[in-house]
């Protein structure tokens, strides 16, 4: 690889790094706070509200360790934390029967198949980390930051304003 090769890889690595770590400063100054209407989290129950608003923290969290850790090329961290998205499924885990029934009421089907796109991603996310593979790891948290936006945009408009309201 050249030197040119070098640095036109390194600015579109700085642009794609940077779009995605925006998309996750929105999630954090975002408050807790939803407004009632069209957003998801506003016509869920209380129980899994609180749910869905800790498994987003968590996954906020990991994303904000891996950006950092592709930029360090620290492989293992990447590999780790994107697998703990994917492990995530808080929801999943401390649903009741009757806590499913009321999350497929209240969600649309393209809703879950958001979260579900999001957490196959970073299987494959945790895939490349275990690969060393910068440039595949790139990519993928690129289309998982995408996505977020996505959801955030169609299913969170009222919290995440500055998001176009488009949808997914």
């Amino acid at each position: 690889m050249n030197v040119r090769q070098a640095t036109t890889m390194t600015k579109a690595t700085a642009i794609a790094l940077m779009s995605t770590m925006l998309a996750i400063v929105a999630f954090a100054i975002a408050g807790t706070n939803q407004a009632t209407g069209s957003n998801v989290g506003a016509q869920l129950p209380p129980k899994l509200r609180a749910l869905l608003i800790q498994e987003m923290r968590a996954i906020d969290a990991a994303s904000r360790q891996i950006h950092a850790a592709i930029v360090q090329g620290d492989h293992e961290t990447v590999a780790r934390q994107a697998q703990a998205i994917h492990d995530s499924f808080i929801m999943e885990q401390q649903m009741t029967p009757d806590d499913e029934a009321a999350l497929l009421a209240a969600v649309p089907k393209a809703f879950l198949a958001s979260d579900e796109a999001l957490h196959e991603l970073s299987a494959k996310l945790a895939e490349a980390g275990r690969a060393r593979d910068t440039t595949r790891q790139m990519q993928i948290f690129s289309e998982m930051t995408k996505g977020c936006v996505d959801c955030h945009s169609a299913y969170a408009p009222a919290r995440f304003p500055g998001l176009d309201s488009g949808n997914p």
